[in-house]
């Protein structure tokens, strides 16, 4: 039997984006996120007493990458040292070996060179893991060392693919060491360790072929739950289970509402991030559908914008606001062509009077086709547009 945690794409110190203007205690929380959910997960290996730790690439954000993290990553090394769990790690592209600022890992720490390596581990039960991977040398690696993968000749050992890459389906425009399934296949290997995609994805289960998602959100982008794998089993099957353990988490959510006061607007916002508090740390983006045929003073909203940002810094678990978008779709669903009945829109001396102004200024009125050859529907529906594209703005 062999257990083992798969996690990838720490990116310890990459900046996180945000609209908001943030107080100093949700500055610090975010800028801890990413190391209070490594702390998680190594929390998560010695409550599972895991036989290793897989870390797929991207340890450390490479412009951003410092002493700190270093150190970091030293200490908690050293907790999984001393219940003897091994850790297993290779670079990616954005923390290639060019780039290193220290070997001086604790001796449970392996780091795969530039070349395909095969190391071996003993599991606690005594059987015998084999796993194979190579680290990126410098940022751009391009190169496809799939071929350099030894096949599995023995299919009682548990074997591992380590792997830091893009599936060739995938939609990411950021394509390092691009593999396909078949690629992957052709090895025999029980389990391939995938690392470089933000978005938690099994790409097949059998072989079990897994990207575990970074390990911390950074906007809106990466929304939800992110974590680590843990793996367990043998060289007939091996099964996995997510464990979240995001610090702070990036969400959407739509809200609706027949009231437009500014009391009954903070309430109904108010009762949304106490319902949702207890899940964790949380940046929303709010869509608010008003249901009636009204629309929110500008004022008004800007008073709830203003209100619904005070306190959250001395909540533990902060609910944090970066946009609120407003939406009228009972307005928004009447045209204003409805308006007009056809007897009014075939009204040639209304038609004319509505663009006299218009058509009797000699600069405007060279660049116009005559008027009776436009399509006077579609000139209301284009006057609607336009005015609700300004309302919209005036929301916001």
């Amino acid at each position: 039997m062999v257990k083992f945690l798969h996690c990838a794409d720490l990116h310890l110190d990459s900046p996180f984006v945000s609209k908001q203007h943030l107080s100093p205690n949700i500055l610090r929380d975010v800028e801890n996120s990413a190391y209070e959910s490594f702390k998680k997960i190594v929390d998560v290996a010695l409550r599972e007493t895991v036989d290793f730790m897989i870390i797929s690439g991207d340890l450390f954000d490479q412009r951003n990458r410092t002493l700190k993290a270093e150190v970091f990553l030293k200490e908690e090394f050293k907790r999984l040292e001393k219940e003897q769990i091994f850790v297993y790690i290779i670079h990616g592209n954005h923390d290639p070996l060019s780039e290193r600022i220290t070997s001086d890992w604790p001796q449970n720490v392996t780091v795969f060179s530039k070349d395909v390596e095969t190391y071996q581990a003993i599991t606690k039960t005594g059987d015998t893991v084999h796993l194979h991977g190579f680290s990126y040398e410098a940022s751009a690696s391009y190169e496809n060392k799939i071929d350099d993968y030894p096949t599995n000749v023995d299919r009682n050992i548990v074997h591992i693919g380590i792997l830091h890459g893009t599936y060739s389906k995938s939609q990411t425009a950021h394509r390092y060491t691009e593999f396909r399934l078949e690629d992957l296949n052709t090895k025999l290997y029980h389990y391939w360790a995938l690392g470089h995609i933000h978005k938690r994805q099994q790409l097949s289960d059998l072989p079990e072929i897994h990207y575990p998602g970074n390990i911390q959100g950074r906007h809106f982008k990466e929304q939800g739950e992110k974590g680590c794998l843990i793996v367990e089993g043998d060289h007939v099957a091996l099964k996995t289970r997510f464990v979240p353990t995001q610090f702070i988490r990036f969400e959407t959510a739509v809200l609706e509402t027949e009231d437009i006061g500014q009391q009954q607007l903070y309430d109904l916002i108010q009762n949304f991030k106490k319902s949702v508090r207890g899940l964790g740390r949380a940046f929303y983006r709010l869509q608010l559908n008003v249901l009636g045929d009204e629309r929110i003073d500008s004022q008004v909203l800007e008073q709830v914008k203003a209100m619904i940002l005070d306190y959250e810094e001395n909540e533990q678990y902060f609910i944090l606001i970066d946009t609120l978008d407003i939406y009228y779709p009972n307005i928004e669903e009447t045209s204003i062509f409805n308006e007009f009945d056809s007897e009014l829109l075939e009204d040639d001396t209304l038609y004319e009077q509505a663009l006299s102004d218009l058509y009797m200024n000699p600069k405007a009125s060279k660049y116009l086709d005559h008027y009776l050859q436009h399509d006077r529907k579609a000139l209301i529906e284009r006057a609607e547009s336009m005015i609700k594209a300004e309302l919209k703005r005036g929301d916001k």
